[in-house]
């Protein structure tokens, strides 16, 4: 071969360089273009993130609103949503750790071409030989997600499972993918190594994209389906109800209840009805079809429960779909007294607050208001009386009806006072036997016998007598030392008096107690 000469090398040279700066020029288009990618799918990620955001709000909403499949529809939605946010999340640390050192200088990433090298996720997802523990976790985080993805649809959507499988391919059993060469090589390798930085996050932004997209597309089939199947009329989604213009209908009253499906919106009319009340099928003039239900027009129901059964029938799409009903109507009495009860007794005792239940039959207890010196309502018909002065007191009730009607009553109670206290003494009362020595420690006591209250008496003083000397006055309820002195000198077979024991009651001290009887003690 001859010589080169020195032009003809200047001319290679030139060439070399023309080369080299032809294939700078494509470097820096294809790294803007793998920009722009990066960036246009950060945008997308942004608006999928909202909008499963809003496809997660409308679901709870549902299900607190409606329950029933839709509380299943929640649960699936929040396990598809926590699944896709965390693999969301680890990716996104990731390119965070890929891209940390370039952001030091480039807090925006918006010089790409200084991202032209893969060195700092090469040594992130690989080590000498193959894939780094990072590397094989990354591998492992997708083929979880991918499978556990799949799972949560029930039951399984064979359509949304191949594209999982497209969308988050890793390879064959042992992660190996065939190049343009028909070579295999590792799926990591294939795909992130020795790859631009920026192509790179490109890439996992893409793979963010699938995850948020896959989410998403759980969201539509879960919630697709349901309103498909909302949109028919059958028992699954409707129950029948009797919708009543007053709460309680009286002897006499037509009876103009609805009978309806309980669900969003009246658009349809039975195409048949069948209902019997008590057994027996209704006539067509007892009534009449409304939107979404019937109007039923009986008269002179007797007094009780009546069994309102049978179905509604409504067709859609030549499929008949058959709501049944089973509803209970009450007829009562219409009330012209009210009922008063003493909950312990038919009399009322001054001192002491004696509860009362005060109602009117179908009245409800809001429209029923009592009166009378010292009767205090407390709730649920609940009342205390506790009368004041005189010999009887007059309870006066008024209630409202449902049609507007007021009914009053009023009931007459005795008052009595609260019985005579029986005294007592070491646990005794009347007449009794105690030796001597029993008296020092001995506490005089007076017990309500026999007396449906359980009032606390406390003994404020007593008269105590012995025989051949003067009663004395002792305060409180044990003897005192004047007593004890006095006791000395008492023999055997002889008898002690307490008398005059006054007493008060302790949830009521200004009540003026009866006489309490008196205790007679022969000493031996």
């Amino acid at each position: 071969m001859a010589k080169e000469s020195i032009r003809q090398r200047l001319i290679n040279l030139m060439y070399l360089v023309f080369i080299a700066m032809l294939a700078l020029n494509v470097s820096r288009e294809v790294l803007f273009g793998f920009w722009q990618v990066n960036s246009k799918m950060q945008e997308s990620n942004n608006e999928l993130t909202y909008g499963n955001q809003e496809i997660s709000e409308r679901i709870r909403l549902n299900a607190n609103e409606r329950g029933g499949r839709w509380l299943a529809i929640l649960n699936a939605s929040q396990t598809a949503d926590s699944l896709t946010s965390n693999f969301v999340q680890y990716v996104e640390e990731l390119k965070q750790q890929a891209t940390a050192k370039r952001k030091k200088r480039d807090p925006e990433l918006t010089d790409y071409n200084q991202m032209d090298s893969s060195e700092s996720l090469d040594d992130i997802l690989f080590e000498f030989g193959g894939p780094s523990p990072v590397g094989k976790d990354f591998i492992n985080r997708i083929e979880a997600y991918r499978d556990q993805i799949k799972g949560v649809l029930s039951p399984v959507n064979e359509d949304f499972n191949t594209v999982v499988n497209e969308r988050f391919n890793t390879g064959d059993e042992n992660n190996d993918v065939v190049n343009a060469s028909g070579q295999t090589v590792d799926w990591l390798e294939y795909h992130y190594e020795g790859f631009p930085l920026i192509a790179s996050i490109a890439k996992m932004s893409i793979l963010q994209n699938d995850a948020l997209q896959t989410g998403n597309d759980v969201f539509n089939i879960l919630v697709g389906g349901e309103y498909r199947g909302a949109a028919e009329v059958n028992e699954e989604n409707y129950f029948s109800i009797l919708n009543s213009t007053k709460q309680v209908y009286y002897q006499g009253d037509t009876f103009d209840s609805e009978v309806i499906l309980a669900r969003k919106g009246r658009t349809q009319n039975p195409n048949e009805v069948e209902l019997s009340l008590d057994n027996r099928p209704l006539a067509s003039d007892e009534y009449t079809l409304i939107p979404g239900g019937v109007q039923l027009k009986v008269d002179n129901l007797s007094i009780g429960d009546h069994a309102l059964t049978g179905n509604l029938v409504f067709l859609n799409e030549g499929v008949q779909s058959i709501i049944p009903i089973q509803q209970t109507i009450t007829i009562v009495n219409r009330p012209n007294t009210a009922v008063v009860s003493a909950d312990k007794m038919n009399v009322v005792y001054r001192g002491v607050d004696n509860p009362m239940t005060i109602s009117i039959p179908g009245v409800p207890d809001s429209r029923v208001s009592a009166s009378a010196p010292g009767l205090q309502a407390i709730g649920n018909n609940q009342y205390n009386m506790r009368p004041a002065s005189g010999r009887e007191v007059d309870i006066k009730v008024t209630g409202r009806l449902s049609d507007g009607q007021v009914v009053n009553s009023s009931s007459q109670f005795r008052i009595k006072e609260i019985p005579k206290p029986t005294g007592f003494f070491r646990g005794n009362s009347g007449s009794f036997t105690l030796p001597r020595s029993s008296f020092e420690k001995g506490i005089v006591e007076a017990r309500l016998e026999d007396f449906d209250f359980d009032l606390t008496l406390r003994v404020i003083s007593f008269r105590f007598r012995v025989p051949n000397q003067p009663s004395f006055q002792i305060t409180g309820n044990r003897l005192d030392s004047r007593s004890i002195n006095a006791m000395r000198n008492v023999r055997s077979g002889q008898v002690v008096i307490i008398s005059d024991i006054e007493v008060e009651v302790t949830s009521n001290t200004t009540y003026q107690m009866r006489q309490t009887s008196p205790i007679s003690i022969t000493v031996n």
